[in-house]
């Protein structure tokens, strides 16, 4: 079992849910991500999410492809990347870390060197966006003795998938099913005020979530997490109450984005962290 199954394990031992954080690796500078990252993890996010830049991420809106664009400028390649993950791992970080990718930097990487250099570093698994079920085994062929146990290849399931469709592509998902909480891109807009009254109203089909969510654990046991759209701690309250994990990254990106040349960056994300933790642990069962 990697890091991801057993952070999992004890988890659902405290009756918790898993916090997810995203950031975009070298966003704004690779030295500050650094240091964001291990923000991050001693704070106490579950699992690390580290964002590969890429120049077209189609599944991505603004706010994370601005920060793919400032991690580009900023030098970072997959191969840093990976040197990232081994640097957190010389300063005792245990948190699983997971790379979120297309598969175009990844192809052209190479998947045997990609599997290779991951395992070296230390990486717990990966996430392909635009990498389909029938398509992946040109990649995963060329991972020399991979099992699912070693390294997580995490899916993605859409608000759209047809319950067909969730069963291919939950054949082969490993380390959790990463459930997309509306259709659209990542980030949320703001929450949306109430044409009632003035109390805001929230903008995710909770309803909707927790169904496919149901539907998701009549088909596999691999822990099922929501992102996309979920950026307040009230939010990730209620979607703990629903799945195994929570998923926040435009909230983390834009508080990044924002704050980049303030010197209390690192103490404004410990607190988000934190803050969001504290809601998700108040609606333990």
């Amino acid at each position: 079992m990697n890091r991801i199954g057993k952070v999992f394990g004890k988890l659902r031992e405290k009756g918790e849910k898993a916090l997810v954080g995203y950031i975009t690796a070298g966003d704004p500078s690779i030295e500050k991500s650094f240091e964001i990252a291990k923000t991050l993890c001693t704070a106490g996010v579950d699992i690390l999410e580290l964002g590969m830049p890429f120049s077209d991420p189609t599944a991505d809106g603004p706010v994370i492809q601005r920060a793919s664009m400032r991690a580009l400028k900023a030098g970072m390649t997959l191969q840093k990347a990976f040197e990232f993950v081994k640097r957190l791992r010389k300063d005792n970080i245990e948190t699983p870390v997971i790379l979120f990718s297309y598969y175009n930097p990844l192809f052209r990487y190479g998947g045997d060197r990609f599997y290779k250099n991951a395992l070296e570093s230390e990486v717990d698994g990966v996430l392909v966006v635009d990498l389909p079920p029938e398509e992946s085994k040109e990649f995963t062929e060329k991972w020399n003795g991979w099992t699912p146990e070693l390294f997580s290849f995490i899916r993605l399931i859409a608000p759209t998938t047809t319950p067909e469709r969730m069963g291919e592509i939950l054949k082969d998902s490993s380390g959790f099913v990463y459930l997309i909480s509306k259709t659209g891109v990542t980030g949320s807009e703001e929450i949306l005020p109430s044409s009632k009254g003035s109390n805001p109203r929230d903008n995710l089909d909770y309803n909707e979530i927790s169904r496919m969510v149901q539907l998701i654990k009549t088909m596999t046991t691999v822990p099922v997490c929501v992102g996309f759209g979920v950026s307040t701690p009230a939010q990730a309250a209620r979607i703990a109450q629903i799945a195994d994990g929570v998923v926040i990254g435009s909230a983390f990106e834009k508080t990044i984005e924002e704050h980049q040349d303030n010197i209390d960056l690192l103490r404004i994300l410990d607190n988000m962290v934190m803050e969001f933790k504290k809601a998700m642990v108040q609606q333990k069962p």
